[in-house]
């Protein structure tokens, strides 16, 4: 009795313990893992919300429905006792993985591998368009397949304007989540909330009925209205293009569009940039075409080649306005001047004598002017006008180092601006313990220190809005699908950096910098009717020289202004990393390379930002002519009407019957002219066709040559700027009718920095 007591004891005792372990202990464990046996999740994507321009009605990015297809291995069973096209599950996977493979583009072995796993779900391919949908479907009905594969909604991220903004808008990955610019910067308002579909299955795996079912709604993300304006983004994108094939950019250009009072980003290109449809595509061909050829024999070559296409992906997805730093150069005089004159260290009209050389105490070799006699006593106006590097030196050794650094830190250097897009780098500057005298100098003049671009062009604003530093973004508001407004960015001033008076000061003497008055160093970024306030740069990049001597010295060329000078409303900087020389010689100074691009973009946008022109006298006495309307008119009408607006006329055909109508001009009707200059009137009986001239390269030619060439192929030219020519309208050895105008662009390369480094 004692023994079987024992052993009754200890049986029901195990029982009991077992039963406490299993269903008490682990009794949560267990249900769980009972209800993942017979319940089945199934994430249903929330569609990512829509990014518009500043106009609120063009979509730079979208979200449409596609497809996924899934896999559901454990759910293919095995029919073979089927009445009607028994098959095994071994054949229904080899059926599936045969007849998805040619419609989904895959490996037939890759499909039959993920149909042959031990798992209730596995993706298979996501983010089909319609039609490969319609043949999933097609070939599951015509294989009498309703179980183990199936569709389930999804979203594709669709860029419209194809690489336009590429670098501010960022592009989405595999998931669906933002990889890089406002896509990453926003990913949690854009994204949304996933919904979730809860199904049951039954002891042989087939669905219970859809009462069993559980469906949590996807709730889809809010809609961005950016500061960006597709058009003003397009020019700048267009211009900087322009600049880089002329200048044989070898590095990249940057322009960026401000609202001076407001802080918004109204364009912002980054040259480098890539279409987000395609992100991995190199968008450089020659690059592209290098690394393709690039050998892969051994596992040492495949590395290298890997490793070469994944630093051209990310380098084209880098934004270098926001996480690049770079050398102001002699655009930094304008903050030099401007805490001068906020401080009284100076006033417009202190003197100063350039011998063309300044003495630092303790260094040998003096700072030499870029113009090497001296500008001799000049104004603060006119020293600002000649970019005069000793000037800026001694203005800046009067300010010393404690308020040189103070009014660092106020116009936003010592910190990040906070814009809002992601990897913004911080500057590099002196402290205020490390700007000894030699540090100091080279400051002022924009030099031996590093600032990005967006920090270059707030600080700009502060200067031209009346001294008050904004908040740079690209964002405006968040609105929700209902166009309910979630948040709306806001624009208050951060501090006032400068006086109102100072800041109109400022913008008076670069108008004249940019106008082209006197001596001044920026008269190619002049607009006539637009007020330009302006000022250059050209850095020296010497840390690139120590590094790869053998490329020689390379320069940034840069230049920086806002309009109207009286009134300020959009800032805006541009430029180029590294121009390098061509068969023409060399450019590549701020003033030659960057004023033209400046100008063009300025030119271009400002009139339809609204900006309206306003021209003085003699601006107006100095713009081209528009050439009449004479077609259709007989040649003694039109001889008339050319006649009264003193210009000239070639007929091009038979001109001895001045009752012949004009049946062709050039230019035609509403085009430029210079004044003075040429039309050609074509008569009804002549074939224009064949009146063909090719077009010369002006491009370096002084202006007097250039009107040489024009002459001696029939074609006109209208002129801007002085030096030599750097830009023609028409590209060299295109046909076109005589008569034709080409616009050029001059400019002399006025480089105005010098060095000195520790």
């Amino acid at each position: 009795m004692l023994v079987a007591g024992f052993l009754i004891i200890v049986g029901f005792g195990g029982v009991i313990f077992s039963l406490i372990r299993w269903q008490v202990v682990r009794g949560e464990e267990l249900k769980g893992a009972a209800l993942g046996n017979i319940l089945q999740s199934t994430e249903l994507t929330a569609m990512r919300g829509t990014i518009y321009d500043a106009s609120g009605d063009k979509i730079l990015a979208q979200s449409s429905s596609v497809w996924t297809v899934v896999l559901e291995p454990n759910y293919i069973f095995d029919d073979s006792d089927a009445k009607e096209n028994p098959r095994t599950a071994e054949q229904k996977k080899k059926i599936i993985a045969a007849g998805l493979a040619p419609i989904l583009d895959m490996e037939e072995e890759a499909i039959y591998e993920k149909a042959s796993q031990k798992v209730n779900f596995s993706y298979l391919k996501r983010r089909i368009e319609t039609d490969v949908r319609n043949q999933v479907l097609q070939f599951l009905k015509d294989n009498d397949i309703d179980q183990g594969v199936y569709l389930i909604d999804d979203y594709k991220r669709y860029y419209k304007y194809g690489t336009v903004a590429s670098i501010i808008l960022g592009h989405t990955g595999a998931e669906g989540e933002g990889q890089n610019g406002i896509e990453y910067q926003y990913n949690d308002e854009l994204s949304g909330t996933a919904g979730r579909l809860i199904s049951a299955k039954n002891a042989w795996g087939t669905d219970m009925p859809f009462q069993y079912e559980q469906l949590v709604d996807a709730e889809d993300g809010n809609n961005l209205v950016l500061t960006i304006d597709e058009t003003v983004q397009s020019i700048l994108e267009k211009h900087l293009q322009e600049g880089i094939d002329r200048y044989v950019v070898a590095n990249g250009a940057i322009a960026i569009l401000m609202d001076v009072n407001t802080g918004a980003i109204v364009g912002l290109a980054s040259k480098s940039d890539y279409d987000p449809n395609s992100p991995s595509t190199i968008q450089n061909e020659a690059l592209r075409n290098q690394i393709d050829a690039m050998p892969e024999t051994t596992e040492e070559e495949e590395t290298a080649k890997s490793e070469a296409r994944s630093a051209a992906i990310y380098a084209q997805w880098r934004n270098k306005a926001v996480s690049d730093t770079y050398y102001p150069g002699s655009v930094f005089k304008i903050i030099t001047g401007s805490m001068a004159l906020n401080e009284g260290v100076v006033t417009e009209n202190s003197l100063y004598t350039c011998t063309g050389h300044y003495d630092i105490a303790g260094v040998d070799d003096p700072i030499k002017c870029w113009k090497t006699a001296g500008h001799g006593t000049q104004t603060f106006r006119q020293g600002l006008m000649n970019s005069c590097n000793p000037f800026f030196i001694n203005i800046g050794q009067q300010v010393g180092p404690q308020a040189f650094y103070k009014y660092f830190e106020a116009f936003g250097f010592a910190e990040k601006t906070g814009i809002d897009l992601p990897g913004e780098t911080g500057s590099l500057i002196f402290s205020e313990a490390n700007l000894t005298p030699i540090n100091l100098a080279v400051a002022s003049m924009g030099q031996n220190f590093g600032i990005n671009p967006i920090q270059m062009i707030t600080a700009t604003a502060a200067v031209a809005n009346g001294g008050y530093l904004v908040q740079p973004h690209v964002v405006d508001r968040i609105v929700d699908n209902d166009g309910n407004i979630i948040s709306k960015t806001d624009t208050s001033y951060k501090r006032q950096v400068i006086s109102k008076e100072t800041s109109a000061l400022m913008a008076d003497i670069m108008k004249d910098n940019a106008s082209g008055t006197g001596t001044s160093t920026a008269g190619n970024g002049y607009v006539a009717g637009y007020r330009i306030s302006g000022k250059t740069g050209t850095s020296e990049k010497m840390d690139e020289f120590r590094k790869h001597p053998e490329r020689g010295k390379q320069y940034i060329a840069s230049y920086c202004g806002f309009a109207p000078a009286d009134n300020p409303q959009y800032a805006l900087l541009v430029f180029f990393d590294e121009p390098q020389y061509d068969q023409n010689g060399s450019l590549y100074g701020g003033n030659a390379v960057a004023g033209p691009i400046f100008a063009s973009i300025m030119e271009e946008v400002l009139p339809y930002l609204n900006v309206k022109a306003q021209y003085t006298e003699e601006e107006f006495d100095s713009l081209n002519q528009t050439a009449p309307s004479v077609v259709g008119k007989t040649l003694a009408e039109a001889y008339d009407v050319v006649g009264s607006m003193n210009l000239n006329y070639r007929v091009v055909g038979d001109s001895e019957d001045e009752s012949l109508v004009v049946s062709n001009q050039i230019p035609q009707a509403g085009e430029a002219m210079p004044n003075g200059g040429t039309i050609y009137l074509y008569t009804q009986n002549f074939d224009d066709g064949d009146q063909q001239t090719t077009v010369p390269d002006f491009f370096g030619s002084s202006l007097s040559d250039a009107e040489y060439y024009a002459s001696i192929n029939n074609v006109q030219i209208i002129t801007s700027g002085s030096g030599k020519v750097i830009t023609q309208s028409i590209e060299s050895g295109e046909s076109v009718p005589e008569g034709s105008i080409i616009e050029l662009k001059l400019a002399d390369d006025i480089v105005t920095e010098t060095y000195v480094y520790e």
